[in-house]
């Protein structure tokens, strides 16, 4: 905080608030629980990656498996053809980081070696050799909080203390993590909204957000467009009428302090969280920093 004067009056002056990265979803598959099959294969893969960085994006994660509950694994070579030429490509038309999200150590390779920086592992590098692919890959890791396996674990979830067994879950990866290699600054954490969780446990999470972007690490939040949003308003059956519980989730993860939020609606997102930022900054330092510099 600097000290600056109106007038002959003293003043202090705050640095405006930083609004968090936004992160795009780029769903290459048929069956994703939101967009499936509408951006599959590599010319559309490709076409919305770059309509997402033209909206605002700071981040592309490229999705070649669906994690949806009740989705069906796919074969490692299935989800290679899916996402290595989008990431291809990608890179040769931006230099924005590029995030694979995948449970498979042979695709998180794959994908670096075409471009990516970011390896998004919902299963939080669980698979047999992940942990030390993750080590000698040297990228950024995001270890997700997930209750089972995407096939079953919305089958009666149950936690004693959802918060705190999230919470050491994700503590005990990260450890896993560092001890494998992973260097501690390259490590994000994610609480897992919508993954094995009951609308309550979401909820419960979502208002423990300040307890995650305590324990020092950087927080990943991906609540967009989920179904506990329906299960507070049924109007929002469709994934695609979910814009406003997805937008308050946002707004919750930046007073909360994330590093970054996953999204579908990037445009819609940024401008939120960019309104959202000039109006903390003006009431810390009793004025905007300016809108148009947090849209960037």
């Amino acid at each position: 905080m600097a000290v600056g004067f109106c007038g002959s009056q003293q003043v202090m002056i705050c640095p405006p608030v930083k609004r968090p990265l936004v992160m795009g979803i780029v769903n290459v598959t048929p069956d994703s629980f939101s967009d499936g099959g509408r951006h599959a294969g590599p010319e559309a893969g490709l076409a919305h990656g770059l309509r997402l960085l033209a909206e605002g994006a700071d981040i592309l994660d490229i999705g070649g498996e669906s994690t949806r509950p009740g989705a069906d694994p796919v074969s490692e070579e299935q989800e290679l053809a899916r996402v290595i030429p989008v990431i291809a490509t990608l890179r040769s038309r931006t230099a924005a980081p590029i995030s694979i999200d995948t449970m498979k150590p042979a695709v998180a390779r794959a994908a670096m070696a075409a471009g990516a920086t970011i390896w998004n592992d919902v299963n939080a590098l669980r698979a047999p050799g992940a942990l030390d692919a993750a080590a000698k890959l040297g990228c950024e890791v995001v270890l997700m909080h997930m209750l089972g396996e995407p096939m079953t674990m919305q089958q009666a979830p149950h936690y004693d203390d959802v918060v705190g067994e999230v919470e050491a879950f994700l503590l005990d990866r990260a450890r896993a993590a560092v001890e494998a290699g992973v260097e501690r600054s390259r490590i994000w954490l994610d609480p897992g909204i919508g993954f094995g969780k009951t609308p309550d446990h979401n909820l419960a999470l979502l208002a423990a957000l300040p307890r995650f972007t305590g324990l020092g690490f950087r927080i990943l939040l991906g609540a967009s467009r989920k179904r506990f949003i329906a299960a507070l308003d049924p109007l929002g059956a469709d994934p695609d009428r979910r814009l406003g519980g997805s937008l308050a989730a946002a707004l919750a993860g930046a007073a909360a302090g994330v590093t970054a939020v996953r999204v579908h609606d990037v445009r819609d997102t940024v401008q939120g969280l960019a309104i959202d930022a000039a109006i903390r900054s003006a009431a810390r330092a009793g004025a905007g920093p300016g809108i148009q510099s947090l849209f960037r």
